[in-house]
């Protein structure tokens, strides 16, 4: 699950509905658990304000990561498992 939730916040996968269906229970939990890790890590890369592209890049990936997590805990929660 680090490579899918790396694979995420690089933008080479997108976490949607479809994709959840084949996962199970504990995929889900580990799923979340690794998202949530890779944009802690995202948070932490620091990167100097006058270099745009780093920032940029930074932003998009911390914003792939949130989008993955909110769709995660949506499907999450249709399909009634504790996260």
């Amino acid at each position: 699950m680090k490579a899918v939730a790396n694979d995420v916040s690089e933008g080479y996968m997108t976490i949607n509905p479809l994709v959840l269906k084949k996962f199970d229970k504990d995929m889900i939990k580990d799923l979340f658990e690794h998202l949530n890790k890779a944009m802690a890590a995202a948070r932490n890369l620091a990167a100097p304000f006058n270099d745009v592209p780093a920032l940029r890049q930074k932003n998009m990936k911390l914003q792939r990561l949130h989008n993955a997590i909110v769709i995660l805990r949506n499907f999450a929660r249709e399909r009634r498992i504790p996260i």
